[in-house]
């Protein structure tokens, strides 16, 4: 994907669903997703380990949510990816985004025949700190 593309990802975004973000702050899930939300985007946390996370409800799955994301940002290992995208194609997400170290191409070729984008192994916090200043 060509970085005008997630620039203007970046920029028409507004809600992020963040599939296995953790309440630990050390971890990079929460630091990257608390880096997102300074920057004025909706997170939406999604892990089944979490009631809360910050001051925000934790949802167990995609198919849990009250309203639809924009995108979901994946912090889970790859094997877990296929599932996770089958539940953003039933919600009707535009965008799946991979973190560094997560990528599976049959996922994101089902995905893409879905009509969603989809961006993988690359990190949102450090897209998003060089395209959007």
């Amino acid at each position: 994907m060509l970085l005008t593309d997630i620039k203007t990802i970046l920029e028409s975004c507004k809600t992020i669903a963040v599939v296995g973000l953790s309440a630990r702050p050390f971890r990079a899930s929460n630091s990257v997703s608390q880096y997102m939300r300074n920057r004025g985007y909706h997170i939406i946390p999604v892990n089944p380990n979490y009631e809360k996370i910050w001051d925000l409800p934790c949802y167990k799955s995609l198919l849990d949510l009250p309203e639809t994301p924009d995108m979901v940002n994946i912090f889970r290992r790859s094997e877990a990816v296929s599932a996770i995208v089958d539940q953003a194609i039933t919600i009707g997400t535009r965008i799946i985004w991979m973190q560094l170290g997560v990528f599976h191409e049959m996922a994101a070729q089902k995905a893409r025949e879905a009509g969603i984008s989809v961006i993988m192994d690359r990190c949102i916090k450090i897209e998003h700190a060089r395209l959007c200043r």
